[in-house]
C-alpha cells in the first residue's frame, strides 16, 4: 500500500468546489487523481468528460470562474487545435483535463497515470492504487573487484634489510704516524739599548 501525503485545506478546499462546480455543469466521468509522486508538473489532475464541444467549452468557463473566486493564478489554458475535444487548464498544483469521449479514450490518461492514487470524490481521501510510491533511485555502487590472493608465506617473505653502514666519525682520528707541524717561531723581542748618559762630574772648587 503507498503512502500519500494529505493535502493543505485550501487544496481540498478547492477542489471540493471545483468538483461541485463541474457535477452542476453535467461533467461525466470526473476522476481527481493525486500525482505528486510520480510527477513534478502538478499535485492533482482532474479529469472530466464533455458530451461536445460547446459542453467543453462551458466547463472551461466553469473551471476558471472556480479557480478566479479562490485567488488562484492560472499558469495557461491549451487545446489540441480547432474541435480538437481537449481542452486544458492549467493552475500549478491543479490541473484540469477537459475530454470529448471520443478523446478521453485516445489519450487515455487514467491509463496513463495508473500509478497515482485517485481522490475519493466524496470523502476527498486518497484510493491507493496499490501499487508503492514511486522512489528516488540510488545508484547502485559497481561490484568491487575480488582480492588477490596472498602469495605463499616463502614467496612474500620480504628479503632481510642489509644493515645500514656506520656513519663516519665526524672527526678523523690523528695518525701517530703523522707529526705535528712544530708552530712559526715567534721573532724573539730585541730591547733597545739605551744611549749612555756621559756622566758630568762637578769639579771641585779649589
Amino acid at each position: 500500500m503507498s503512502t500519500v501525503s494529505v493535502p493543505d485545506l485550501p487544496t481540498i478546499s478547492l477542489l471540493r468546489t471545483l468538483v461541485s462546480a463541474l457535477e452542476d455543469k453535467k461533467a461525466d466521468q470526473l476522476k481527481v487523481l493525486h500525482v505528486s509522486g510520480v510527477s513534478n508538473i502538478t499535485d492533482y489532475l482532474v479529469l472530466a468528460t464533455g458530451n461536445s464541444e460547446p459542453h467543453l467549452r462551458a466547463l472551461r468557463i466553469e473551471s476558471e470562474k472556480v479557480l478566479d473566486a479562490a485567488k488562484v493564478k492560472i499558469a495557461g489554458m491549451e487545446q489540441g487545435g480547432f474541435n480538437s475535444g481537449w481542452t486544458v487548464v492549467d493552475a500549478y498544483q491543479v490541473m484540469v483535463h477537459l475530454f470529448t469521449p471520443e478523446q478521453r479514450h485516445n489519450y487515455a490518461l487514467d491509463k496513463l497515470w495508473k500509478d497515482a492514487d485517485e481522490v475519493d470524490l466524496k470523502t476527498f481521501t486518497t484510493k491507493s492504487a496499490g501499487v508503492k510510491a514511486v522512489a528516488k533511485k540510488t545508484p547502485i555502487a559497481a561490484p568491487k573487484a575480488p582480492a588477490k590472493k596472498k602469495a605463499a608465506a616463502s614467496k612474500t617473505k620480504s628479503a632481510p634489510k642489509k644493515p645500514a653502514p656506520k656513519k663516519a666519525a665526524a672527526k678523523k682520528k690523528a695518525d701517530p704516524d703523522v707529526k705535528a707541524k712544530p708552530k712559526a717561531l715567534a721573532k724573539p723581542k730585541v730591547k733597545p739599548v739605551a744611549k749612555p748618559v756621559a756622566k758630568t762630574t762637578k769639579k771641585a772648587k779649589k
